[in-house]
């Protein structure tokens, strides 16, 4: 199944305008957001289900897209998701670092391990 079927008459511009851009942006924001608060994922989660619906009534909008069109809104959501997490990774990540340096290192850009542990 590609692209078609999830944005069905679509322009590929206007999804990458929309979907990447735009909603990518606010749930990276999000996601930094929800991390600094020290929140769980799961707020994370469940604040991209309103954007992913903000995204679909966008693309409704302005490029004449299906409304309710649950592929779409599934894979918007399946975006937005993925890349809140990673900025809520990669915010929680540093966070540890800079709050408990005494206890933590960094190991990655997503991770962090205990001091004077190998692995």
């Amino acid at each position: 199944m590609g692209l078609d079927g999830f944005y069905a008459g679509e322009a590929m511009g206007s999804v990458i305008l929309v979907t990447v851009v735009l909603g990518g942006g606010a749930a990276v924001l999000t996601g930094r957001a929800i991390a600094k608060s020290w929140r769980s994922p799961w707020q994370l989660i469940a604040a991209m289900l309103p954007l992913a619906a903000a995204a679909r009534f966008i693309h409704f909008a302005l490029f004449h897209g299906e409304l309710l069109s649950l592929p779409s809104y599934a894979s918007d959501f399946a975006v937005f998701a993925a890349v809140g997490l990673i900025a809520w990774r990669t915010t929680r990540a540093a966070q540890m670092v800079r709050q408990y340096p005494w206890l933590y290192a960094r190991s990655g850009p997503l991770s962090w391990r205990k001091i004077g542990q190998e692995n």
